[in-house]
C-alpha cells in the first residue's frame, strides 16, 4: 500500500449555485421585488462583516452561461457556519425566486508534498494566508471539481509517495508560471462531496484561465492522472452590480 500524504485543514467552503427564476422574477410587483432584493443585501451586509472581522470569506458571482446565474462562495471556520449562511438564503424572501442547480462542500487544503523533513508548514511564510483566504477581488472566477485517476497503470493512489511528490512539483513550477496573474484555492472534499478536490481560480482576464488550464492539459500530473468536473466561469458582483443585474 503506497503512503498517503498528510494534509493541512483551513476555512470550510460552500460553492452555492443557484439559478434564478426570471419569468418569475419579472412577474411580480416592484414592492415584492424591492423587498426580495432588501433582503439578500442585509444577508450580503452579513457576510461583509464576517470577513472584515478575519473570520470567514465571501465572493458572489454572475455566472456564465446555462449551468447557474449565481454563485455565493463562502469561506467559513465552520460547519455551521456554512449551514447558516445557505439557510439565510433559503429562509430569505429571495429564496421562492432561487432554484439550487449544483454546489460544492470542501475544505480549503494544502498538501505535505513538497514539505520535507521536520520543517512546520504553518511556519513557511504564506500558509496561513493560503488555509484562511480572503477571497481575491478580481473580476473573474473558475471553478471546477477534480479527481485523481485510478485506472490501470495511470493509477495515482498506487504510486510511491516520491514519485507522486516530483510529479506535484513539475506540477507547480508550470502553475508558478501563473502567479502574478492567477490566484488558486484547493479545496478537498474526498468524503464530502462527489469529487476529491475543488479548485477555484481568480483572475483579472477570462484568458488566463483558459491558457492556464490549456497549458496544465500536457503536463504528467494532469495528462496521465486527472479527471475534470464541471467548469463554472463567472465575474465578481459587488453589491451595486447585484441590483443593478436584478433590477
Amino acid at each position: 500500500m503506497a503512503d498517503a500524504i498528510e494534509t493541512i485543514e483551513g476555512w470550510y467552503a460552500l460553492h452555492d449555485f443557484r439559478q434564478i427564476n426570471w419569468p418569475l422574477w419579472n412577474s411580480c410587483t416592484s414592492s415584492e421585488r424591492e423587498d426580495a432584493i432588501s433582503s439578500l443585501l442585509k444577508i450580503i451586509n452579513q457576510w461583509t462583516a464576517v470577513e472584515e472581522s478575519g473570520e470567514g470569506s465571501t465572493g458572489i458571482y454572475h455566472i456564465i452561461g446555462h449551468k447557474a446565474d449565481l454563485l455565493f462562495a463562502n469561506f467559513r471556520p465552520t460547519v455551521d457556519e456554512l449551514l447558516q449562511a445557505e439557510l439565510d438564503i433559503d429562509k430569505s424572501p429571495m429564496s421562492r425566486f432561487f432554484t439550487k442547480p449544483y454546489s460544492y462542500f470542501s475544505v480549503v487544503e494544502l498538501s505535505k508534498y513538497l514539505v520535507k523533513g521536520q520543517v512546520d508548514p504553518l511556519a513557511l511564510p504564506g500558509t496561513k494566508e493560503r488555509l484562511y483566504p480572503i477571497l481575491p477581488k478580481t473580476q473573474y472566477v473558475c471553478f471546477y471539481p477534480m479527481n485523481k485517476r485510478r485506472e490501470g497503470q495511470d493509477n495515482w493512489y498506487m504510486l510511491s509517495k516520491d514519485e507522486r511528490r516530483e510529479k506535484m512539483k513539475g506540477h507547480g513550477i508550470l502553475g508558478h508560471k501563473y502567479a502574478d496573474r492567477v490566484t488558486q484555492i484547493i479545496t478537498g472534499s474526498q468524503g464530502l462531496d462527489d469529487w476529491e478536490w475543488g479548485v477555484t481560480l481568480y483572475a483579472n482576464d477570462m484568458l488566463d484561465f483558459k491558457k492556464l488550464i490549456y497549458e496544465m492539459r500536457f503536463d504528467e500530473a494532469s495528462a496521465r492522472f486527472a479527471d475534470f468536473g464541471p467548469f463554472l466561469v463567472g465575474k465578481r458582483l459587488t453589491q451595486e452590480s447585484l441590483q443593478v443585474l436584478l433590477g
